[in-house]
């Protein structure tokens, strides 16, 4: 790849990822008291109300109301100049169950029921049909690429200087965007910064400019300074003017809108299916954190730099209907072996996808903001890269047996 390439992310106060978190902050609450429970909680907020939808089923005994508000109060909405307040917004809560059919299919999948199995443990069927992806790169220690992992680093250096103080006049929403310059598939030059920040009225745009790159940008991007830009002359700060209104308060927000954000930044192709407030029955979330825990382990292997993962299902169906590997002409080994390799070493049915990753924790608000991926904070096992050494020797050995 050669030329330009851009990658957003945004604040946990922007309203799409104010949905996102009610979502998995509903869903993690379930999966504490009963850890099969079925959840697709759907989320949408707007100025002065919130609207749960969707279907939960579970033994779980959960305030949603409850646990919305105290999302909203925790992202920072808790002050009522905000036009969003966690301690006045309205809750519609229309959430049912999950359709009978589903459920079914998903407990006895095609196959138990073929063999007359009544509990179908590592044969659990596929939540829905689509497919997946996940991806891996070298650019960067977390295998990602450079230009997601620096947008979710300034959106969340941005909160965080918004929580801290450290920059005054600063709310929620704000937006990142990173565009770098690749030269045969290396990132080369850091072209060009995007943030906008949401503040208080009467702020002076040249001042909170200068904050934020002092605490925000300068320290983050002194690594890629050597590319020779100043950061000053890469920043563009809030081009459209003045942001004071912000939020949900000045634009709706849906679970599941920001999937780009989510994933790779647009580095790789996405399946369409989002991730928040879904359990990991529905293959839309486990199946594409196994896609990427596949294609970090071959590139963290060594047979690839470069590589991307789509697995695809069909409803109630155990089995994977394809298994595909494209590393991009990057691969150290026949790609075909790579493939063969992954067959041997993943079992990417759902319910083995589900046991092997522990996906029946409440580990899931933490990934509602700043995406899903190369986070390595050590408490999202589709970011381990266990499965590297194996995947390495075997793939060793067949290579040796098919030389032979």
């Amino acid at each position: 790849m050669n030329g330009v390439f851009t990658s957003e992310s945004v604040t946990e106060g922007h309203p799409d990822k104010v949905a996102d978190q009610v979502s998995d902050a509903i869903l993690d609450a379930c999966l504490e008291q009963d850890s099969r429970a079925r959840v697709a909680c759907e989320s949408l907020v707007a100025p002065g109300n919130v609207v749960l939808a969707g279907e939960i089923t579970t033994t779980a005994q959960v305030d949603r109301a409850a646990i919305a508000r105290a999302t909203i109060a925790r992202i920072g909405y808790d002050d009522p100049e905000l036009g969003f307040d966690a301690a006045t917004v309205r809750v519609i809560d229309l959430v049912g169950q999950q359709s009978a059919e589903i459920a079914a299919g998903v407990d006895r999948s095609l196959e138990a029921r073929a063999v007359g199995i009544e509990a179908a443990g590592l044969l659990t069927g596929a939540g829905d049909q689509g497919m997946m992806f996940g991806y891996a790169c070298d650019e960067t220690p977390e295998l990602m690429p450079r230009p997601i992992v620096l947008a979710h680093a300034l959106a969340r250096a941005l909160a965080d200087a918004r929580r801290a103080g450290a920059i005054e006049r600063l709310r929620p929403d704000g937006k990142t965007q990173v565009t770098m310059r690749y030269e045969n598939g290396v990132p080369v030059k850091l072209e060009r910064l995007v943030i906008s920040t949401q503040h208080a009225p009467g702020s002076d745009q040249d001042d909170l400019r200068d904050a934020v790159l002092k605490t925000v940008v300068i320290p983050l991007i002194c690594d890629e300074l050597f590319f020779g830009t100043a950061a000053h002359d890469l920043l563009i700060f809030n081009p459209s003017g003045s942001f004071v209104s912000g939020g949900p308060a000045a634009d709706a927000g849906l679970t599941g809108r920001k999937i780009i954000v989510d994933t790779y930044g647009g580095m790789a192709r996405h399946g369409g299916g989002a991730f928040s407030g879904k359990d990991a029955s529905k293959v839309d979330r486990s199946a594409a954190y196994a896609a990427r825990w596949v294609a970090k382990n071959i590139v963290a292997a060594g047979l690839a730099r470069r590589c991307e993962v789509q697995i695809a299902y069909a409803i109630g169906v155990a089995e994977p209907v394809s298994v595909m590997v494209e590393t991009f002409g990057t691969e150290s080994l026949r790609p075909h072996l790579i493939e063969r390799r992954v067959a041997e070493v993943f079992d990417l049915r759902p319910g083995a996808i589900i046991e092997r990753l522990d996906l029946r924790r409440p580990i899931y608000a933490q990934t509602a903001s700043y995406g899903h991926f190369g986070r390595d904070d050590g408490s999202l096992p589709w970011e381990d890269t266990d499965m590297a050494v194996l995947l390495g020797e075997s793939t060793s050995a067949t290579q040796h047996n098919e030389d032979q």
